[in-house]
């Protein structure tokens, strides 16, 4: 018998049935005793900030936080301070002066510091890196622990744009240096209410 014909007797004689089921992976990934503290850590290590308000206290904080910018967008129902509708303007290019973005996120992310945002209220999907400063608002609930859970949250069942951001733009590609602002928003804000 020759090695060839030994090696496939082999392998026609050791069949090994195995249960080929999927491993549970429904408590998979890190959890956290206080979700919101460490999604502040983790927003705070890639330059930005989270904040926990009340939702009456927003338009307020937001003055506190940019008491001089000019042009302000938003898609927040009822936020005041709007002066500018990014979805009337049918270029993109006209958005280069904005100076705050106010937007809706869906929710936060512990593991990561991020936000799952949706193209949903905006028109240009480029408001959210074109703006000077940008703002994250959602609901203080709506937050999970990593990303296994946030996966399972997001549908994509209907075209749309979704993107998960954390904190403001980065790069760190020019002699390993952080720089903060060099491509999008030079500051970012998560802020949640209740």
């Amino acid at each position: 018998m020759t090695s060839k014909e030994l090696i496939l007797k082999n392998i026609r004689t050791n069949n090994v049935v195995q249960d080929t089921s999927l491993p549970d992976y429904s408590n998979f990934g890190l959890t956290f005793e206080d979700k919101h503290s460490h999604f502040s850590t983790m927003l705070e290590s890639v330059g930005g900030k989270a904040l926990f308000i009340k939702k009456e206290e927003l338009e307020e904080t937001i003055k506190s936080l940019y008491p001089d910018e000019k042009l302000i967008t938003s898609n927040i129902e009822g936020f005041s301070l709007a002066n500018f509708d990014a979805n009337e303007e049918s270029d993109p290019h006209n958005l280069k002066d904005i100076d705050l973005a106010v937007v809706k996120g869906e929710f936060a992310v512990a593991e990561n510091g991020a936000v799952w945002v949706k193209n949903r209220d905006n028109r240009h999907r480029a408001l959210y890196f074109i703006a000077q400063n940008i703002i994250l608002v959602l609901e203080k609930s709506a937050i999970v622990n990593n990303m296994h859970e946030a996966y399972e949250l997001i549908s994509f069942g209907e075209p749309s744009y979704g993107a998960f951001i954390s904190g403001p733009s980065k790069t760190a590609d020019i002699e390993q240096s952080l720089v903060i602002g060099a491509h999008g928003p030079k500051s970012g804000y998560v802020i949640f209410v209740e």
